[in-house]
């Protein structure tokens, strides 16, 4: 090899192997975490009522759901329930039949549903019952329009009409509830109670009275007033309404 050559060797040919170094480029976030931190800004900036139900629930789902998008699900849920008291009514296993709810965000739900609950609740606690009663309507709706099986409860007042005590008393199927009177009345006398609201749900969403209800609700007036104990009303809660016994001049 002359010296041109040895010099053209060296000049053109690699000095060592060869790598492609390239830069790594940075992860993109994914699409929806823009879209999340807007959704917390308008909450932050102007409040619940700048968002609407899907939106609420979207913003409600981020702990649940940490990656991936949340409206989807949200809006499947209120497409599957109907509206925001029905979806946080569902029970667990219906919730979990919608894409993207998983066992996590449908025990989020029923958490929230609960705190819900016991905010009315305590709401009602140290106030004239019969001067609230928007309240306890309220309060019952939430507590038993979404159960699937009939629900007796019973709201225990003092001699001021005060809640004393809130008790399940029955439960039964979907469309019938046992209820003792001498049970019920024997619990008023144990708290000391000076009057009860009866309160039941339909499960079928048709709050409309049965014969059965009615007949039911005149042994246990009948029963109480004996001891004098004073039934103020008997509510039946469903999913598109209630009914007021009294309202009805049903006893």
């Amino acid at each position: 090899m002359g010296r041109q050559d040895e010099h053209t060797f060296f000049a053109e040919g690699p000095v060592g192997p060869t790598t492609k170094i390239e830069r790594a480029k940075p992860a993109r976030k994914p699409h929806y975490h823009g879209h999340r931190d807007r959704l917390r800004q308008r909450f932050a900036d102007n409040g619940s009522e700048a968002l609407l139900d899907y939106e609420l629930l979207e913003l409600f789902l981020f702990r649940s759901i940490p990656r991936a998008d949340t409206k989807g699900p949200a809006k499947a849920l209120l497409e599957r329930f109907g509206s925001l008291p029905e979806v946080l009514g569902a029970p667990e296993r219906l919730l979990q039949e919608v894409e993207g709810i998983g066992e996590a965000a449908a025990r989020d739900l029923k958490i929230a549903a609960t705190l819900a609950r016991r905010m009315l609740k305590a709401e009602l606690r140290g106030r004239q019952l019969l001067s609230s009663w928007s309240q306890v309507i309220d309060y019952c709706t939430a507590s038993m329009a979404h159960e699937e099986r009939e629900q007796f409860r019973v709201l225990f007042l003092d001699k001021k009409n005060q809640l004393i005590a809130d008790e399940v008393q029955q439960t039964g199927t979907v469309d019938h509830t046992p209820v003792y009177p001498r049970e019920l009345v024997r619990r008023a006398l144990e708290l000391s109670a000076s009057a009860v609201v009866l309160v039941h749900n339909h499960p079928s969403g048709d709050p409309t009275p049965s014969r059965a209800d009615i007949e039911m609700t005149k042994t246990i007036v009948q029963t109480a007033t004996s001891l004098g104990i004073a039934v103020h009303d008997h509510i039946i809660i469903g999913k598109n309404g209630h009914v007021s016994f009294k309202g009805l001049q049903l006893f």
